[in-house]
């Protein structure tokens, strides 16, 4: 989920600098810090939008630069339990495929992808269900339930985002729109007429 969120850090900007304008100064310095940053707690840092105050800046001995406290908004995402994204799948291997979800991806184990056994077909790099017909690669658009998150603030990219399939409502996208037609169409026919 991305949430805007009010955070404060101190920025230190380098003697080179001084003579420019400071707010936009302080605001390229904590773009360069922080966006791309994961917190445990607050998510990964996606974008810095708004600057709302710059404190007094403090020099230190033996550095030239000024270090600023600074309070400021900021997009998070945040994978939050039991929540339903959408997102496209970005890789596909013989153990699931991994869903691009903003600023991370989630796994989809294939055990998580529906009740159909699933095959991995190397070949066209992408896998498929025995009986029904169905098949998920990269590119395809899904909806999927977070059922497990765990971050790693030091080596984001480790991070874990399970994700499943197996529910109501769930799937790949143009599953879930051929369901839908399909049901519609069965209420559709009269009573009587089939």
């Amino acid at each position: 989920m991305y949430k805007m969120m009010k955070l404060v850090d101190t920025v230190r900007i380098p003697p080179t600098l001084l003579g420019e304008e400071v707010s936009q100064t302080v605001k390229n310095a904590l773009r360069e810090k922080l966006e791309g940053q994961v917190d445990k707690k607050l998510g990964a840092l996606v974008a810095i939008c708004k600057i709302v105050e710059i404190g007094e800046g403090h020099i230190l001995v033996g550095d030239g630069a000024v270090y600023y406290d600074v309070t400021f908004e900021a997009i998070m995402f945040v994978p939050e339990l039991q929540e339903i994204i959408e997102g496209e799948v970005v890789e596909t291997v013989g153990f699931g495929v991994f869903v691009g979800m903003g600023p991370m991806d989630g796994l989809l184990h294939v055990s998580q992808i529906t009740d159909d056994f699933i095959s991995y077909d190397a070949k066209n790099a992408r896998l498929v269900t025995k009986n029904g017909g169905k098949s998920i690669a990269e590119g395809d658009h899904v909806r999927a339930r977070v059922v497990a998150v765990s971050i790693n603030e030091r080596e984001p990219k480790e991070s874990k985002i399970g994700l499943t399939m197996r529910q109501t409502a769930l799937g790949k996208l143009q599953w879930i729109e051929e369901a839908r037609k399909k049901k519609q169409s069965h209420e559709a026919v009269p009573e009587g007429a089939a």
